[in-house]
């Protein structure tokens, strides 16, 4: 964890302040990062590559991560006509889409979709709960990881791999605020049982894990999670929060309140003639990691940009209420503050909270569950970020991505409340602005949402498009903790049929 100034809170990263103040010889990555990272650099597409393509169109991006994996099937697939064990309890209603239709429980998404780009054939061969594999661009996974956010296989998140690139520009930009942001909470942080991999640093080391927000606030309400042998009941924000809570960056804000910025200059030279000391040592390498976080911290404590951005009491409060009066819609709206405010990635998380079997892990209390909780959140924190971005003129310049692990099973378990397991062959993810088309369908899942039956894309396929609208040259190469050449993502495409 990262503490500052006496604080106990974290951020994604993994280091504390007596890890920032240790004199020592091992270095905070286990490898120097000059050794790891030496001879990447942020390139441009070829010129043919870049050629009515979309190539750089978004300057920005907004990652809605469903973690746990939402049914096709409740939302962006329904089979109307498969049997009630296949199709489930829900209706389906019209979209502004002409012949496409979503669950009924989507009906402001259902008004816009004619802004963004659903695709229906996402598929992958692993059927786990790997939000790494979807969120970076290493080739396999398995259980291990994905429950190991530090095991060595692992491979960097997209923002950390965005951040690395700026960073090794020859006129790096200025940085008011952080570049990578993870939102409302440090991933899987909240999970009793728990800790998951996903996006973290990877091989570019714990240095380019993203900053995370943490929010103090109350949950509106406690609900009963039931796990197969009994109901265990959860305050959990993401059903309701209580107004008032604020999100923070967890390097700052926990600075104590007689801490003046003389004081933090005081020790700041401290640190610097720490830092001269290392040098005098030869420990430039190591220094360079640890100099990365102390220069942020420092300038996070003193940045009003930081604090404006997540405060949302600036927001009218029926903006607020439209997001939704829970955690996922208010950091959504935070979201959208943060990259307004210059951040280049933020991610927002539906996270599981409490307990596992939680978020969109619907595995039992299905029906309950999506209609209470979750496609009602969903449904107005989307509709209202792509709505708010679209009406300030920021939507063509801002990505945002709906995605999840994988998708559930077609038929129903009889279980309590119904429920779908894990399904990665046939699933669904959204899309708006950035440079992905308005108002178009990509793909086909067969009659019961079991198996794409045309134009599969991947995860890989999707991250290497997220990098090529945001201008990155996918072909380039990164160096793994070994000196090995390793591509961005690892057999993936660009989808241009999905770009505008």
């Amino acid at each position: 964890m990262l503490r500052i100034l006496g604080s106990t809170k974290q951020a994604c990263d993994g280091v504390s302040r007596r890890d920032l103040l240790q004199l020592g010889g091992s270095s905070l990555l286990g490898v120097s990062a000059a050794s790891i990272l030496g001879g990447a650099s942020a390139r441009t597409a070829p010129a043919k590559e870049q050629a009515g393509s979309g190539f750089g169109q978004a300057k920005a991006c907004i990652i809605l991560y469903l973690y746990g994996a939402p049914s096709q099937l409740e939302l962006f697939d329904p089979k109307p006509e498969a049997p009630v064990e296949i199709r489930g309890d829900f209706g389906t209603r019209e979209t502004t889409m002409p012949g496409v239709r979503v669950s009924e429980h989507l009906p402001r998404i259902a008004g816009l979709l004619d802004r963004t780009t659903l695709v229906r054939s996402m598929t992958h061969p692993y059927n786990i709960h790997s939000a790494a594999y979807a969120l970076t661009g290493v080739p396999k996974v398995d259980v291990p990881m994905e429950l190991n956010p530090y095991d060595t296989r692992h491979w960097p998140y997209l923002g950390s791999v965005l951040e690395y690139l700026e960073e090794h520009q020859a006129a790096p930009p200025a940085v008011q605020v952080p570049r990578n942001v993870v939102m409302p909470f440090p991933f899987s942080a909240h999970c009793k049982e728990f800790t998951r991999g996903g996006p973290y640093g990877g091989f570019l080391g714990r240095t380019y894990d993203p900053v995370c927000t943490e929010f103090d606030g109350a949950a509106t309400r406690g609900i009963p999670r039931w796990r197969g042998g009994g109901d265990q009941t959860v305050r959990d924000p993401f059903a309701g929060i209580q107004d008032g809570g604020r999100f923070y960056l967890s390097t700052a804000a926990e600075t104590p309140a007689d801490v003046t910025l003389d004081r933090l200059d005081t020790r700041r030279s401290l640190l610097d003639q720490l830092e001269a000391a290392r040098r005098e040592l030869g420990e430039a390498s190591g220094v360079q990691a640890r100099n990365r976080f102390r220069e942020l911290a420092f300038s996070l404590v003193g940045s009003e940009h930081v604090r404006n951005a997540l405060d949302l009491q600036r927001e009218p409060r029926a903006r607020r209420e439209a997001y939704g009066m829970n955690l996922f819609g208010q950091a959504t709206l935070a979201a959208r503050r943060m990259i307004e405010a210059g951040c280049r990635v933020v991610t927002v998380f539906w996270d599981e909270y409490g307990t596992a079997n939680s978020a969109w892990d619907t595995h039992f209390d299905h029906y309950d569950r999506l209609k209470q909780e979750l496609l009602p959140g969903l449904d107005a924190a989307f509709s209202s970020l792509v709505g708010d971005l679209d009406e300030r003129g920021m939507l063509d310049s801002t990505l945002v991505a709906c995605i999840s692990e994988h998708g559930r099973t077609p038929r129903l378990e009889n279980v309590r409340g119904g429920g779908r397991n894990h399904w990665s062959r046939a699933y669904s993810g959204l899309f708006a602005g950035g440079g992905f088309k308005r108002g178009h369908v990509h793909g086909r899942s067969d009659r019961h949402a079991s198996d794409v039956s045309a134009d599969p894309v991947s995860p890989k396929d999707i991250l290497s498009t997220i990098y090529h609208l945001l201008g990155v040259d996918t072909e380039q190469m990164l160096k793994d903790k070994l000196g090995r050449p390793l591509p961005l993502v690892a057999d993936g495409r660009v989808v241009r049929e999905i770009l505008a």
